[in-house]
């Protein structure tokens, strides 16, 4: 599937506006439906000291509410993309379901593919952006671009985990 040529420049301009960092996170929820395409859109942050995890943001709140954290558990998807920082695509409703434990509500939503991107800084996944869409929506070839925009979305991870 061909994609569009991505635009960057929404999210860059975005960094300098006020109200961070919801302004990152909404550019990064636009602009990566442009070039990549979702349904649904969460970040996911890390508090690596605490070793948990919080839902930040989400583009279905009903649905993914933002807030409470959850500890860490350490299964093969959290030692391949968080641990590793490699991309996972899962290419059907099988592949969610082998991952996700909340994978009936994914597919409610029609969603039975997933491109989860995590977003490194100084050597270690600090968040990951999820994207989830049709069956066979993803493919290894919109992980250039994914991660690309999650370099972005450093400086606003950095800022939730500061924070606290």
């Amino acid at each position: 599937m061909t994609r569009p040529v991505p635009d960057f420049a929404p999210v860059v301009d975005a960094m300098g506006q006020p109200g961070q960092p919801g302004a990152l996170f909404d550019a990064l929820d636009a602009a990566m439906g442009q070039a990549i395409g979702h349904k649904l859109f969460t970040i996911l942050v890390i508090h690596p000291g605490a070793q948990e995890s919080q839902r930040y943001y989400s583009n279905m709140p009903q649905e993914y509410p933002v807030g409470g954290r959850k500890p860490i558990t350490t299964t093969p998807w959290f030692q391949k993309v968080l641990g590793e920082g490699v991309p996972y695509v899962g290419y059907t409703y099988a592949d969610i379901t082998d991952v996700f434990y909340d994978h009936a509500l994914i597919r409610s939503l029609g969603c039975e593919s997933v491109l989860n991107v995590p977003v490194r800084w100084n050597g270690a996944s600090i968040a990951t952006i999820n994207l989830l869409h049709a069956a066979g929506w993803y493919s290894e070839a919109d992980i250039a671009t994914a991660r690309h925009f999650a370099a972005l979305a450093v400086p606003g991870v950095l800022q939730v985990i500061a924070a606290g």
